[in-house]
């Protein structure tokens, strides 16, 4: 039996007119933040990064693959991994179905980690994915873009992470940037995001908070401890399975 609050249908078209209207301020102000991000002042990249990829070596500008922008998912997996993150796989189990949307609005889309490229190939083949990763191994790209952190970084505790000191220890964090090349060829770093902004790749939270469960994590620092490489998961996703009470078990973690 249900414990949430029941209602007429009339009742909930009240209660749910309340909630449009707080959905259409909250899409107001998205478009507001995203007017602010395309406002922010452009910062020159300078500096020449050179990457392993499928069709070889190629620099920052290369990668842009003939148009002005370029979408780069800092993808976490460091040299020697067995594989990579799995919240950055979640992100990009979104992606296939994206790129072909983004090159149509003048955006490439690329994955770049820091693991040599043979890595990224068996780890990307075992996962079918189908965009393009490259591999910033040897390079300063990971670690200019605040992804990526020594081991002193490290030893002390703290790193700084998304615009601040992050509590957490790790040398590899994700994130999401932006770049744009002008009409010279100049290459310019436009916007980066980092912690939950990397949320903007992971479509299936969206779906969820539709949902009368929500995203259905438990209260823990960690949130996204249920997700799994997609071939990791049980064969059968969750079902509603009835107990006593008639009420469906809780996801699986």
């Amino acid at each position: 039996m249900t414990t949430h609050i029941t209602a007429t249908r009339e009742m909930w078209l009240e209660a749910r007119l309340d909630l449009l209207a707080a959905e259409k301020d909250l899409a107001r102000r998205s478009d507001d933040v995203a007017r602010l991000r395309r406002q922010l002042p452009w910062v020159p990249v300078d500096k020449e990064y050179v990457f392993d990829g499928p069709e070889g070596r190629q620099t920052l500008s290369e990668l842009f693959n003939g148009r002005c922008q370029l979408l780069v998912q800092h993808f976490m997996l460091k040299p020697g991994a067995e594989e990579g993150c799995k919240g950055c796989s979640y992100m990009a189990d979104h992606v296939d179905g994206m790129t072909v949307h983004l090159a149509h609005r003048d955006v490439t889309f690329v994955a770049i980690s820091r693991a040599p490229l043979a890595q990224i190939e068996r780890f990307r083949r075992r996962m079918g994915w189908g965009f393009k990763w490259v591999s910033s191994h040897g390079t300063d790209f990971n670690y200019d873009f605040g992804v990526s952190f020594t081991p002193d970084e490290v030893a002390k505790g703290r790193i700084n992470y998304n615009y601040g000191t992050w509590p957490h220890i790790g040398e590899e964090w994700p994130g999401v940037s932006a770049f744009y090349k002008d009409d010279a060829g100049d290459v310019f770093h436009t916007y980066s995001t980092y912690g939950r902004g990397v949320e903007v790749m992971m479509g299936t939270y969206r779906m969820l908070d539709l949902m009368p469960k929500g995203r259905d994590e438990p209260e823990v620092g960690h949130k996204m401890a249920w997700v799994r490489h997609h071939d990791r998961y049980e064969q059968e996703a969750p079902t509603k399975t009835a107990n006593a009470a008639g009420s469906c078990r809780k996801a699986s973690a």
